[in-house]
């Protein structure tokens, strides 16, 4: 019985590493490119939760490495261990994020908003270096960086985390610019997406969050799942340096 005739893909051949994909929008875009054959490199922070993951993708297709992705020595690690395991790196999405603090942005402690910076930026443009470094530079490929409506749009309460995501789709554009031809980038700006990482935006009040959305839902990770792997495919062999707003039509009540 072949792969395809028990219902697994056939190999894409691609690989792809994600950060923080133990659950949620990350764990999403890894479902969305293993169901099309791709293997997947994810990393997380909890081991266990990551050993859960992988054995819900297909052990035979993922590879976990757990550790904090602003941890120099972490990035490291995770790029060359998916280099032994699968000897490429055709896919970064840096999915990996934090957001601490909620409240006015005029009392903000600057070393939070350093720490969200840390890992929310900082972290995408190491692990952007170091695939670069290891393959993409000779070898051509695709970067998928996950921003938020917040980084397009002011955003009250959470201003650290908006700051920060406005800053990743400005890193999209830099790297998009200075890897081309060989390696597109682009970035997804997603609206509330129902995850334990937004739940503080929803919970409890899930219909009247959703009230605002034209399209009378709040997201769900396999929405981003599937724009990224569209922005991961020769589909989007045309695109870089656009930033994609997923918001359920949020933002047309702008002009409301």
């Amino acid at each position: 019985m072949t792969e395809q005739d028990s219902g697994v893909p056939a190999p894409s051949g691609k690989v792809a590493l994600i950060t923080g994909a133990s659950r949620g929008i990350g764990y999403g875009i890894a479902e969305a490119l293993v169901a099309r054959g791709d293997r997947v490199v994810i990393t997380g922070r909890n081991e266990d939760a990551l050993k859960e993951a992988a054995g819900k993708l297909g052990a035979d297709r993922v590879l976990a490495v757990a550790g904090k992705a602003h941890d120099e020595a972490h990035q490291a690690v995770a790029v060359e261990r998916a280099m032994e395991t699968f000897g490429r790196i055709d896919y970064l999405v840096n999915n990996a994020g934090t957001n601490p603090v909620f409240g006015p942005i005029a009392d903000l402690d600057l070393n939070v908003a350093r720490k969200v910076f840390e890992t929310n930026v900082v972290s995408a443009l190491g692990f952007a270096q170091r695939t670069w470094h290891a393959w993409q530079k000779d070898h051509g490929g695709a970067i998928v960086n996950i921003a938020s409506i917040a980084g397009v749009s002011p955003s009250p309460f959470i201003g650290a985390y908006g700051m920060s995501k406005a800053a990743m789709v400005n890193l999209s554009l830099q790297l998009a610019h200075e890897f081309a031809p060989v390696v597109r980038v682009n970035s997804i700006a997603p609206a509330v997406i129902k995850t334990k990482f937004a739940a503080a935006l929803y919970e409890d009040r899930e219909e009247e969050a959703a009230a605002g959305y034209p399209m009378g839902r709040l997201g769900v990770p396999e929405d981003i799942g599937g724009a990224a792997a569209f922005l991961l495919s020769d589909g989007a062999g045309w695109v870089t340096g656009q930033t994609l707003v997923v918001d359920g039509g949020l933002f047309l009540n702008a002009g409301v």
